[in-house]
């Protein structure tokens, strides 16, 4: 399989990678340092079109493909993982759902606000006790006599949280206790009873706030429910399909950053008489990176160029996802290496890629659950 680019993604890659090391990488370490919110960076998206690539402009998206997406996911994410990771959230865990499975009321309300990025979108899936077996959630939505739903529960970690307009809520609405039917609905910020808790502290992507979000007894209307009644699952799991290769291209990102500072500092390091670049080891680190780097980035473009084609891609994002991921982590552990004593000072980059590439291996599906995946996909075949 090649993959060749056209003039027309070249186009969206130069203007993003320009774009990412002009005004998003000189902010990335006092966004981290400061864990604030990137509200500037994030306009600036919006109006290049980053929020909703993949979206039709005629609901406020760029109307661009899966692979362009991936492409400025992954330069995002290379100059600041955090600026990505909310970006990623925005495209693949709203945007692209309410696309696929919402009204056409709902695309006009809410997707066109949020594409746009005019609106921020997020993605309430787990909860405090129902993390990778999402099935055994405790958020209950009751069906009330207009059709709507009471929703009681609620969901942790999610990212934007603090700050998003509209979050994608998942909610068991038929009880069972083998198998429950779950349904997928829009949350609005402001209504009665919707709650959102200070904004957690974590290891990395510090910038990209997450929060528990909490629901005591809100009124969703019939209006806001996507997809059927009972079908939320379904909607649930096509979502991640496409959301695992927005978070494989933020791991792609993070490792191309720590590989091209492990290289620099190589060439800049003096031992023994030379440039530490010179020694075998450090080009043996170097080599394995480079390889591992661009096989990642295969993976990423072949599940991305699937979803374009509309063919099944579920095994290919896992399969991505995972080898990026786990990637990820070890690119960004071997330049910090590499830097050796100035890898683990918080003056230099390495320690904050390391950080910000080992949640890729834990959200949107753990490695554990991506070897299910294809596992699962291969004993099926």
């Amino acid at each position: 399989m090649r993959f060749e680019l056209t003039e027309e993604q070249n186009l969206v890659l130069s203007t993003a990678r320009d774009f990412a090391r002009r005004e998003v990488e000189p902010k990335a370490a006092s966004l981290d340092r400061e864990a604030r919110w990137p509200t500037e960076i994030i306009a600036q998206m919006a109006e290049l079109g980053f929020m909703g690539m993949a979206i039709p402009t005629e609901y406020g998206g760029a109307g661009l493909d899966h692979l362009s997406y991936a492409l400025v996911m992954a330069e995002i994410s290379r100059a600041c993982a955090s600026t990505g990771v909310i970006m990623s959230v925005n495209n693949s865990l709203f945007c692209d759902p309410v696309y696929k499975f919402g009204t056409e009321e709902q695309k006009k309300r809410v997707l066109t606000p949020v594409a746009s990025g005019q609106k921020l979108g997020a993605f309430g899936l787990t909860e405090p006790s129902s993390g990778s077996d999402a099935r055994t959630m405790k958020t209950i939505a009751e069906r009330q006599p207009d059709g709507g739903y009471l929703l009681n529960g609620a969901k942790n970690w999610i990212t934007n949280g603090p700050h998003a307009d509209y979050i994608i809520v998942f909610a068991i609405s038929t009880p069972d206790p083998v198998k429950p039917r779950h349904t997928a609905m829009i949350l609005e910020r402001g209504m009665p009873g919707f709650t959102v808790a200070a904004p957690d502290h974590k290891l990395g992507i510090h910038a990209a706030h997450s929060a528990t979000i909490f629901f005591e007894n809100v009124h969703v209307p019939k209006e806001n429910v996507v997809g059927a009644d009972g079908e939320g699952f379904k909607v649930a799991m096509s979502t991640l399909d496409g959301g695992r290769i927005g978070i494989a291209a933020q791991a792609l990102g993070i490792a191309e950053a720590a590989f091209e500072k492990a290289v620099t500092y190589s060439k800049e390091r003096q031992s023994f008489g030379g440039s530490i670049s010179h020694h075998q080891a450090i080009q043996f680190m170097l080599a394995d990176m480079a390889t591992e780097i661009e096989a990642a980035r295969l993976l990423v473009l072949r599940a991305a160029s699937m979803k374009d084609r509309g063919v099944k891609h579920t095994a290919e994002s896992s399969m991505a996802k995972l080898f990026a991921s786990e990637m990820a982590t070890r690119v960004t552990h071997k330049a910090l290496q590499i830097h050796g004593g100035y890898g683990y000072s918080t003056e230099y980059a390495p320690e904050r890629h390391y950080r910000d590439a080992r949640i890729t291996e834990i959200y949107e599906g753990t490695s554990e659950i991506q070897r299910i995946v294809v596992a699962s996909s291969l004993l099926r075949g």
